[in-house]
């Protein structure tokens, strides 16, 4: 039976998505894709007895499919503490089994597949769904008329219709017992109240990221690990919170990313505050490119304020004469011919060359725009 909800072979998201039954809000959202749907069983005995089941956006679950043969895409209904739940099978066999590995779960709280949904459930489910946005407006209101500070970012049904969860995020602690008598002599079912972070309703809702991509935790980022300002700095990024924030007002998964990379590259480096001794004076590391392996280097209390790009080996060659107790040649001995120069006047950087002339000299000043003559 093809039921009009979900493509039942799941091999062709995008005519799922031109078509309008594609459950997905973003382009497929925390899906996965089963490399061994072709693939026999290595052991060739009876199938992986657990499927992985997701519900509205990033909530999925493990169920035990009782003997029955599932495909992924499959709407199914699903056991619940009270009544049955609707999702859709997104992992079976193999698959499934690689991902349950990973996640570890409690085996004997896995609750079971009833059988597939038919079409009177999908209906039903699906005009629960086209509620959930009035109620969450409406359940908003109520919250800001009893003065509590939070905000309701999601609402779910179940697809029995038997209870409604609501998902919100708060700065402190709520007192919400008021909240869930009027919310359910409102909507006449049972309320849960689940507070969730700001990164989990970000994973939640989703959106579009600073690199114009679909934001990591809604997309593919099962684990939210700590990011901290020290991962910029390893990076050499400027410490700008605008930049360094996501969508979730915290700092951006993706700082995490590349940091072990940075780490092992930094090993090779001097420590930040090391200091050159040369014989026209002291002098410090400003900043490091650890790709090309260069360091700028600045005197300290020199007015001219030029900084000098020393490549790492030079570097370590000026380090070893220090250890030795001698000073090295002035770092204009040892820079590239190409120096960073900042303008004490106005702060702002340019390129300069031996000869002194700046490479901007090149560059065409903008000119006003022409005045039409009248006719």
């Amino acid at each position: 039976m093809q039921h009009t909800l979900y493509c039942p072979s799941a091999s062709d998201c995008r005519a799922c998505a031109r078509a309008g039954t594609c459950d997905w809000n973003g382009y497929n959202k925390r899906t996965v894709f089963d490399v061994f749907a072709r693939i026999p069983a290595p052991d060739a005995g009876e199938p992986f007895p657990y499927v992985e089941v997701r519900f509205k956006n990033t909530r999925k679950d493990f169920y035990r499919t009782q003997g029955r043969g599932y495909y992924v895409g499959m709407p199914v209904l699903v056991e619940a503490d009270k009544g049955y739940d609707l999702g859709v099978i997104s992992a079976t066999g193999e698959t499934a089994r690689l991902v349950m590995r990973d996640r570890n779960p409690d085996l004997s709280a896995i609750k079971k597949v009833y059988r597939p949904a038919n079409q009177k459930e999908i209906d039903l489910w699906q005009e629960l769904r086209a509620k959930e946005e009035d109620v969450k407006l409406k359940a908003r209101e109520i919250a800001r008329n009893l003065g509590l500070v939070m905000k309701i970012s999601d609402v779910e049904y179940q697809a029995d219709g038997s209870k409604v969860t609501f998902y919100y995020t708060a700065e402190e602690r709520v007192d919400f017992r008021e909240l869930i008598k009027v919310l359910a002599r409102e909507f006449s079912t049972r309320i849960e109240m689940r507070q969730i972070g700001y990164r989990q309703e970000a994973a939640r809702l989703g959106g579009l990221g600073s690199c114009g991509r679909e934001l990591c935790c809604s997309t593919w980022l099962t684990d939210f690990r700590s990011v901290t300002t020290q991962a910029a700095k390893y990076q050499q990024l400027a410490l700008n919170p605008s930049k360094l924030t996501g969508q979730c007002g915290k700092l951006k998964c993706c700082l995490n990313f590349e940091l072990d990379a940075y780490k092992e590259a930094l090993e090779a480096f001097p420590p930040a505050n090391h200091v050159l001794e040369t014989e026209k004076g002291e002098a410090k590391a400003v900043k490091v490119d650890v790709f090309k392996k260069m360091i700028w280097y600045a005197y300290t209390g020199e007015e001219s304020n030029v900084l000098y790009k020393l490549g790492l080996h030079q570097v370590n060659e000026i380090r070893r004469l220090n250890s030795e107790g001698r000073k090295s040649a002035p770092l204009e001995m040892y820079a590239d011919d190409l120096k960073l120069e900042i303008a004490p006047s106005d702060g702002e950087e340019k390129f300069v060359d031996p000869t002194g002339d700046p490479i901007t000299r090149f560059d065409t000043p903008a000119r006003p725009p022409r005045k039409k003559k009248k006719k």
